[in-house]
């Protein structure tokens, strides 16, 4: 069993309110909140159920309160969350593929337990600051019902009080420039006798189904699956990972980018197809996502993300759909599912003569050379994708690098594919000639970051140029791009967006909307970097180690049992952006997963 100590007595109290914990339901609903138990987020809640189209997300269940006092000890075990105070333990499980919280509350001396559930029902991502409701519950004993939720316990009764009505300021959306404060309604309460050794557990789901007495220990034993043999860290992400894998309310599978905002996108998913599920075993649901994606393809284009409770997709990327042959690529070779590639073939040559004539937002080839560019004036397209009111950011039009290195991997595996096609090999051939003649910088010694027109600021996505399967570059290239990145991006975390040396360069991501998505991709630290990093540095110095790369990544400092979105581009390097980011723990899984013996 994984077991991680997160908190003691005696540490930091600080910790109590920037430590958070995540469950995830299997359906793309969590639970979530701080260890010490205060809302300092809208997404904090007992349980936020996935609902079907076109409610998505729901808030259940904001608090539980029940005079616990002081916490003496917050610990994970198998991912899940275990509260110990002086005189009760506290602990929480999600079962998989269900709206249901269930949470289970241990006496450790005889005691009178009072529960009072807070409720503020809305969308997850909803406005907190909003009229409060009565909330009228209904008591049929032993439920409690208050709207949607189904509050059910196995001990103690229940009765209505006031309604109690007080207002929250959710600390960290007040300082993410949001809305920060609303009401908190409690109109009921529970009240129990407990001996000592004596447990209560008290479901909360979204529906009138029955709870199997065996949930519990049915979701302990998938966790323990989910391990298997992995020990230490690589157990923690085979675990975190699992919240990030979904099934989709119209059938089949998706990832979750991130938690608690982010929907499922298309190039995140690809991104993390390899490390969250086919390094993990989920070799079937990786099929199904592949599947999913295939069936969206407009134009020769996977769509970017698909909204909060919408299953129409938004298209507006140049690199999703390169990540996603990537994928397909990566899923060939360890599963050898033959029959995918037949049935998703004709769309995958569909969406290649897509970019060779031009497509959507100005992506195709340029006859000239052979090099692929895109943009489109007010569109963010490579994931370098921050945008805040018509201002894009870093909007990286022209013949990007990265995506040059995606295409002609993409070109070179179709050519495989298809078992040779001298077309798109003549393409891949004109495509490689171009991009070496052209895209290092020999006064800098590294490549571009985009040409046509030319930026040669210090960034991260010319490693892919080294780092795909199909390299683009020349290798006698290689040592001379990883020592410009090693020697400015490379961070215990991952790595910079941007060089410190560079003029626009941001050393925090910080504050209000607008100046955090100023910083979002200028030099603020992304983890899902450390993958290309180290597969171009295993490429290039085949004899040296890896594993002091991977060394900083810690999970215990944030989002607990999981790892951040971003980090600040500067020592200590904090945590920032989504607590729990699927492509950070999909990629830091496959790095640890390839270690040599």
């Amino acid at each position: 069993m994984t077991s991680r100590v997160c908190y003691r007595k005696g540490d930091d109290p600080a910790r109590l309110l920037e430590l958070e914990w995540l469950v995830a339901n299997g359906l793309g609903g969590y639970a979530s909140g701080t260890i010490g138990g205060a809302l300092t987020r809208r997404f904090h809640g007992w349980l936020v159920a996935a609902l079907p189209p076109p409610q998505g997300r729901v808030l259940l269940v904001s608090e539980l309160s029940d005079g616990a006092g002081e916490l003496l000890e917050f610990r994970l075990e198998q991912g899940l969350p275990v509260w110990r105070h002086a005189a009760l333990e506290k602990r929480l499980v999600l079962p998989h593929g269900r709206n249901l919280a269930l949470v289970r509350w241990k006496a450790l001396t005889p005691m009178t337990l009072r529960i009072r559930p807070g409720f503020q029902i809305r969308p997850h991502e909803a406005m907190v600051a909003q009229p409060a409701r009565p909330y009228l519950p209904l008591i049929e004993e032993p439920r409690c019902t208050v709207e949607q939720a189904r509050l059910t316990a196995s001990a103690g009764f229940w009765r209505p009080i006031g309604p109690v009505t007080r207002t929250v300021r959710y600390a960290i959306e007040e300082e993410r420039g949001y809305d920060c404060e609303g009401p908190l309604v409690t109109p009921c309460e529970l009240l129990a006798d407990l001996a000592a050794g004596e447990e209560l557990t008290l479901a909360i789901s979204a529906a009138p189904e029955p709870i199997p007495e065996t949930a519990w220990q049915e979701e302990l034993d998938r966790r323990a699956r989910l391990v298997g043999a992995r020990q230490g860290l690589p157990a923690e992400l085979a675990l975190a990972a699992d919240a990030f894998v979904i099934g989709k309310a119209t059938g089949g599978a998706t990832v979750i980018a991130g938690y608690h905002w982010f929907t499922d996108w298309g190039r995140d998913t690809m991104i993390s197809l390899e490390g969250l599920c086919l390094r993990t075993g989920r070799h079937q649901q990786a099929g199904h996502i592949l599947r999913t994606f295939a069936a969206h393809l407009r134009d020769g284009l996977i769509p970017n993300l698909f909204p909060e409770g919408e299953s129409q997709g938004l298209y507006h990327t140049a690199d999703a759909t390169l990540w996603f042959f990537h994928a397909i690529d990566r899923y060939l070779r360890i599963t050898g599912d033959e029959a995918l590639l037949r049935d998703l073939l004709p769309a995958l040559v569909g969406s290649i003569d897509c970019h060779l004539k031009g497509t959507r937002f100005g992506i195709g080839v340029d006859p000239q050379d052979g090099l692929l560019r895109q943009g489109a004036e007010g569109y963010q397209l490579t994931w370098m994708d921050a945008k805040v009111d018509g201002w894009v950011v870093t909007p990286r039009r022209g013949k990007a690098v990265e995506i040059n290195a995606l295409f002609y991997n993409a070109l070179c595996n179709l050519t495989r594919w298809l078992g040779g096609d001298a077309r798109l090999a003549g393409c891949a051939a004109l495509l490689r000639q171009s991009f070496n003649a052209r895209f290092f910088n020999e006064e800098r010694g590294h490549l571009y970051d985009v040409l046509d027109p030319d930026d040669a600021a210090l960034r991260p996505n010319q490693l892919l140029a080294i780092s795909l399967p199909n390299p683009v570059l020349d290798p006698a290239r290689w040592p001379a791009v990883l020592e410009k990145v090693s020697a400015e991006l490379v961070t215990p975390k991952g790595l910079r967006s941007l060089g410190p040396r560079e003029p626009d360069y941001q050393p925090h991501y910080r504050g209000n909307l607008q100046a955090r998505d100023a910083a979002y991709h200028q030099g603020t630290v992304w983890g899902w970097l450390i993958g290309p990093f180290v597969d171009a540095f295993r490429k290039t110095y085949f004899d040296a180690d890896p594993r002091p790369l991977l060394s900083g990544f810690t999970l215990g400092e944030y989002g607990l049992g999981s790892v951040a979105e971003v980090f600040d581009a500067e020592p200590p390097h904090a945590p920032r952006g989504c607590i729990a980011q699927a492509w950070s723990v999909a990629e830091l899984l496959r790095c640890l997963d390839d270690l040599p013996a």
